[in-house]
C-alpha cells in the first residue's frame, strides 16, 4: 500500500468516514426520500382511484339521470296521450250529442210540419167537399141529396165505400207491416174501417200525400195495392196510347 502512495491508516479512516457518512445518509436521507417518494406514489395511486371511483360514480349518475329523464318523458307523453284522448273523446260526445239534438229537432220539426199539414188537409177536405157540392148543384142546377153527396166526396177521398177499403179484399191483406197513403187525412172512422180489412197486418201506419188526389195506396210487405185516383189517370192515359 505504502508503494502505491496510500497510506493505510489514513485509507481506513476514511473508509470509516466514508461508511459513516453513507449510513448517515441512509439513516437522513435516502430512507426519508424513498419514504416521501413512496408515499407521493400511493397518494398519485389514491387520487387516480379518486378519480376513477368519481368518473364511474358520474357515468352512473348521468346514466340514472338520463334513465330518469328518459322515464320521465314516456311517463309525460302516457299523459298527454291520454288527456288528448279524453279531449278528443269528450269533443266526440259533444258533437255526437249536438248531431243527435240536430237530429231530433229536425225530427220534431218535420213531426211537426207533418201533424201541421194534415190538420189544414183535413180542414181543407171538409170545404173541398162543400165545394164538390155546389159545383155538382149547380151543374144539375138543382138541390141533390146532402148526405148522399158527402157520402160519395168521403168514399172518393178515403177509398173506403161501406165500410170496405175498396182497393183490398181479404187474401191480400196478410202477413207483412202495412202502410196506407191517403190524398186528404182519415177520420177516425176510415181509420178503423181500414185497420179492420187489414186485420192480419202485424202493423199499420198512416200518412198523407196530397199528390195520389183521391184514394188509397196501401203497401203490404213489398206489394202495392194503388187505388188512388192519380193511379186510375195514369192509367188510363197509358191504356189511351
Amino acid at each position: 500500500m505504502e508503494a502505491l502512495g496510500i497510506n493505510l491508516g489514513y485509507f481506513l479512516v476514511q473508509l470509516l468516514n466514508f461508511l459513516i457518512l453513507l449510513i448517515v445518509l441512509y439513516a437522513w436521507a435516502y430512507k426519508p426520500i424513498l419514504k416521501m417518494l413512496d408515499d407521493r406514489k400511493e397518494k398519485i395511486a389514491q387520487g387516480l382511484e379518486d378519480a376513477r371511483i368519481a368518473a364511474e360514480a358520474r357515468g352512473n349518475a348521468e346514466r340514472q339521470a338520463e334513465k330518469i329523464v328518459a322515464n320521465a318523458q314516456v311517463e309525460a307523453a302516457k299523459i298527454v296521450s291520454e288527456a288528448t284522448g279524453r279531449a278528443e273523446k269528450a269533443a266526440a260526445d259533444v258533437r255526437a250529442a249536438a248531431e243527435a239534438e240536430v237530429v231530433r229537432i229536425k225530427k220534431a220539426a218535420a213531426e211537426d210540419a207533418v201533424l201541421e199539414r194534415n190538420r189544414v188537409l183535413g180542414e181543407v177536405r171538409n170545404q173541398v167537399a162543400a165545394l164538390a157540392m155546389a159545383a155538382a148543384n149547380k151543374i144539375v142546377g138543382e138541390a141533390l141529396d146532402e148526405q148522399r153527396q158527402r157520402t160519395l166526396i168521403a168514399e172518393f177521398f178515403s177509398g173506403v165505400k161501406a165500410g170496405k177499403v175498396t182497393v183490398l179484399d181479404a187474401s191480400q191483406a196478410s202477413g207483412a207491416a202495412a202502410e196506407v197513403t191517403s190524398a186528404l187525412p182519415l177520420t177516425e172512422t176510415e181509420q178503423a174501417a181500414v185497420k179492420s180489412d187489414l186485420k192480419g197486418v202485424s202493423s199499420i201506419s198512416f200518412r198523407v200525400d196530397p199528390t195520389i188526389l183521391g184514394g188509397l195506396v196501401v203497401r203490404v210487405g213489398d206489394k202495392i195495392l194503388d187505388g188512388s185516383v192519380a193511379g186510375k189517370l195514369e192509367g188510363l192515359r197509358q191504356a189511351m196510347r
